[in-house]
């Protein structure tokens, strides 16, 4: 199968995460998504970050009943912080069966050349990006075999948007899948 990896924090995991993986999974030539749980993302902060069990948790709850969405704690076992390309090589190993192509958004395409060895994930592995409002993507000929953009819709819902609404005493129960709510309410996160 072709796996689309979406790596993140999900911290928390809101309804726009799974607009976007929904549309990629039906609309792409990716047969699955893998919501890859992030420990520590090497480009943010750990402060504001919720226990790693606990966004897990969230994520296993938001993708109940969705076939082709998964949620994986396969970063829990790896080095900290979690780099993409050794994620990619180790699911690799773990799963040859597999191919594996990741996911990003436009935000994340902006600032790609950070991501170390950015230049090994493009010459060993599909991305797909998907729209982000404000961020207008531009790929370079010489990677156009291997980078695509994605005709998704735009959903501009942030976990940061999410948890200073929760922290402001805002019911914004609305943007976030029903049993994730209920789980940071019942466990009184952000």
């Amino acid at each position: 199968m072709n796996i689309g990896i979406l790596s993140g924090s999900f911290n928390p995991i809101h309804q726009g995460h799974l607009m976007i993986a929904n549309f990629i999974a039906e609309f792409s030539p990716l047969d699955e998504i893998w919501f890859v749980v992030s420990p520590q993302n090497p480009l943010k902060s750990p402060t504001s970050l919720a226990d790693q069990s606990l966004r897990l948790q969230m994520v296993k709850l938001a993708l109940e009943g969705y076939e082709k969405l998964n949620a994986s704690d396969f970063e829990f076992h790896q080095p900290i912080p979690s780099y993409t390309i050794d994620t990619l090589k180790a699911l690799e190993m773990a799963y040859p069966e597999h191919r594996f192509s990741l996911v990003i958004g436009a935000d994340n395409w902006a600032v790609f050349e950070k991501w170390r060895h950015y230049e090994q994930i493009i010459q060993n592995y599909h991305i797909y990006i998907y729209n982000r409002l404000g961020y207008p993507v531009s790929i370079p000929e010489s990677f156009r075999s291997q980078v695509e953009t994605l005709d998704s819709p735009v959903v501009e819902i942030s976990s940061t948007f999410v948890r200073q609404s929760i922290k402001d005493g805002k019911n914004i129960q609305a943007f976030l899948p029903e049993k994730v709510w209920k789980y940071i309410k019942e466990n009184q996160l952000y």
